[in-house]
């Protein structure tokens, strides 16, 4: 990718033109409508006020999910769409997203029927009990929306033995557990970033900036605001597509309307380092329902850590979304319903996060009746603003790229131009001609650690990271000699040097919170945090001043917002 400094030469020299397409919001929808006009030899200017992903797209809870609990309230293509887009994913991103084997535990056997009836046929939305029998009734309907390029087992039921086998502290209320499959990503910001790349690959012409805000329209100008260099620039769009998730309106309001779309749902997450539950849970999710009939969830992503979530919150602030007291009193209150006797505790927490789900404005009832689905909200051009506004209410990670393509069909359509490429089948970044079976994943870790003089564990953990990126990144891991970080060996200097150069990289913490998983993996020290600092500052020429300013913006971030105990200085 090119340089910040690029691609603002790039904005000013365009700012005299007519005819822009204009998309703000740089989350997983923005910029996989980016990557789809890209495709299409269209390009466009995309924008955020922060960085790429780091809202509502930085706080999953790492699924590719088929929406399982979305068949309680009847939204049948959603998941049927869901399913579909999870298998492609599965084999377009296979560096990133991987299968997930979920049980789904069942305290009664018969139970909610009825009222799961009546939510089927959208008689009753209010979320309610469900016992083994409704839950498998659903599952046959995500088995058969699977068939199509099938690439993961069909459900079953669990016997007993093997249930107490593997969880033997899974609560003696527990009637049955169905078995499913469905996937996990390991770094969604960076499966995000990709499309950024992909689509400058492709159509160079293409303008992707962070930190760069929209501010006011007039005389048919649009001012984005440069949060860096404290400077605006003036586009001229002809059509501009509102991917703002949460802050839709906000950036509604800025194009000169009015109107309330939103209505989102803080949803909480948090990661305990817990080697005696990560031991039992690896390569299992437990996915269970809440006395008030929310969904909840806890896997291992590790072998010391697992992740634990969510929670469902009406919110009308998502600039302040930080997991609250009450929201952990909350999640490990419904652990120990399902768990008894864990025990988790404060101090185990290593990280959390927070965000805020685009969905619908709804005034009031349960939020997980609440429609996960997607539309698109269109306001025509009128006398003080010359261009018409798309906005995109809803979305979500699994079925990104399908929201994409409808949203791109209606650019396109605008543009008068036709659709030359489907995206379905079309691999993302690293996911390019890689493989991760493990003959494949030796094979070409061998061969990569020969050519560029380094342990095969260590070409085998680029690849696990970056997929067939990690030649590239070798490549300067070679160049830098291979040297170490100093307090996260587990990192080369050149991965850093390369992140740096290539990825659009504007503060400290684009590094170590979303490039890099530093953060999320416990492993963003105050000592990592000055050495990746001290290799930014020398790789962007920043100043001493500040270098300084961005160790102590990312450590405050860390320490205010995401539960991450980084020591005072003495």
């Amino acid at each position: 990718m090119r340089t910040r400094a690029d691609v603002l030469e790039r904005l000013n020299a365009i700012q005299g033109r007519s005819g822009n397409i204009l998309i703000v919001g740089g989350g997983v929808n923005g910029l996989g409508l980016y990557r789809d006009l890209a495709l299409q030899g269209c390009p466009a200017v995309l924008i955020d006020k922060g960085d790429f992903a780091s809202g509502t797209s930085a706080a999953p809870s790492r699924l590719i999910h088929g929406g399982l609990r979305y068949l309680e309230t009847g939204e049948f293509a959603l998941v049927k769409e869901s399913v579909i887009e999870r298998n492609h994913l599965l084999l377009n991103a296979s560096h990133l997203v991987h299968p997930l084997r979920v049980w789904v535990p069942a305290f009664s056997w018969v139970g909610g029927a009825f009222s799961a009836a009546l939510r089927f046929l959208r008689l009753k939305k209010t979320p309610g009990a469900k016992g083994i029998f409704v839950i498998k009734l659903g599952l046959s309907f995500f088995d058969r929306f699977g068939r199509s390029n099938q690439t993961m087992p069909r459900h079953r039921l669990v016997g007993s033995s093997e249930v107490r086998k593997r969880l033997s502290r899974l609560s003696n209320k527990v009637r049955a557990v169905a078995e499913y499959y469905d996937a996990r990503v390991t770094h969604p910001e960076r499966l995000a970033l990709e499309l950024a790349g992909d689509a400058e690959r492709d159509c160079p012409e293409s303008i992707a900036i962070p930190y760069m805000s929209l501010r006011s329209t007039i005389d048919g100008k649009v001012e984005l605001y440069d949060e860096i260099g404290r400077q605006s620039f003036w586009l001229q769009p002809s059509i501009v597509v509102n991917c703002a998730g949460p802050w839709v309106d906000q950036v509604n309001r800025g194009l000169g309307i009015d109107c309330r779309l939103m209505g989102g749902t803080k949803g909480s997450h948090v990661v305990l380092e817990r080697p005696d539950l990560a031991a039992k849970l690896d390569g299992l999710m437990l996915y269970f329902e809440t006395h008030d009939h929310r969904a909840c969830l806890i896997y291992a992503l590790d072998k010391a850590r697992v992740l634990l979530g969510t929670t469902d919150l009406r919110t009308s602030d998502p600039d302040n979304a930080v997991c609250s007291d009450s929201e952990i009193d909350y999640l490990f209150g419904v652990l120990e319903q399902v768990l008894p006797g864990v025990e988790p505790r404060r101090q185990e927490i290593v990280f959390s996060y927070a965000g805020v789900r685009p969905l619908p404005y709804n005034d009031g009832g349960a939020t997980g009746a609440i429609s996960r689905d997607h539309f698109l909200t269109t306001f025509g051009p009128d006398d003080d603003r010359p261009f018409a506004v798309v906005s995109l209410v809803g979305g979500k990670w699994t079925t990104y790229r399908a929201c994409a393509a409808q949203m791109s069909d209606v650019v396109l359509r605008h543009c008068g131009r036709l659709r030359i490429h489907d995206t379905l089948e079309v691999e993302v970044g690293g996911g390019k001609g890689f493989s991760p079976k493990p003959y494949d994943l030796a094979t070409r870790s061998q061969a990569l650690a020969q050519s560029r003089r380094m342990e095969v564990d260590d070409a085998t953990r680029l690849f696990n990271r970056y997929g067939s990126t990690a030649e590239a990144i070798a490549a300067e891991v070679e160049a830098c000699n291979h040297e170490r970080l100093t307090f996260a060996p587990d990192y080369f200097v050149g991965e850093i040097v390369w992140i740096v150069k290539n990825e659009r990289v504007t503060r400290l913490a684009d590094i170590i919170l979303r490039r890099t998983l530093m953060a999320f993996e416990n492993k963003a020290s105050d000592g990592v945090i000055r050495e990746v600092a001290g290799i930014a500052a020398s790789t962007l020429k920043w100043r001493a001043a500040h270098m300084e300013y961005e160790i102590s913006q990312t450590i405050d971030s860390l320490r205010l917002r995401h539960h991450v105990r980084i020591p005072l200085p003495i």
